[in-house]
């Protein structure tokens, strides 16, 4: 069974910085690929950054040159260091694994941009 913790959330100051990191419990985690989604008050759940078992990465537009997503296969982690945050950028940030038919979430962690 797969299982998903992220840590890192919290308050930061517009133009500020923070890590976000995922830790996964399970087997096989380089054959996963990963993502992160976030999830603002009344919209609907966005991909932020996802980086494959093969290592591509794809962003969002709204964060391209800003955040940057990684993942130590020997850790069992991928990371989300996010730069320049901006008060659009608040929302729950989740963190994703899947492969084929499978899919599981992490339980989210609260990122909060404001002054």
């Amino acid at each position: 069974q797969v299982q998903l913790v992220e840590s890192g959330g919290g308050l930061v100051q517009p133009g500020g910085s923070l890590r976000l990191s995922c830790a996964f419990s399970g087997m096989f985690f380089s054959i996963y690929d990963m993502g992160w989604y976030r999830q603002a008050p009344g919209k609907q759940r966005e991909l932020v950054a996802a980086i494959t078992s093969g290592g591509t990465i794809n962003y969002a537009d709204s964060v391209k040159g800003r955040f940057t997503v990684s993942r130590d296969n020997a850790k069992k982690t991928v990371s989300l260091q996010m730069n320049s945050l901006k008060p659009e950028d608040t929302a729950v940030y989740y963190c994703n694994a899947g492969k084929t038919s499978l899919d599981y979430w992490g339980q989210g962690t609260q990122v909060t941009v404001s002054s």
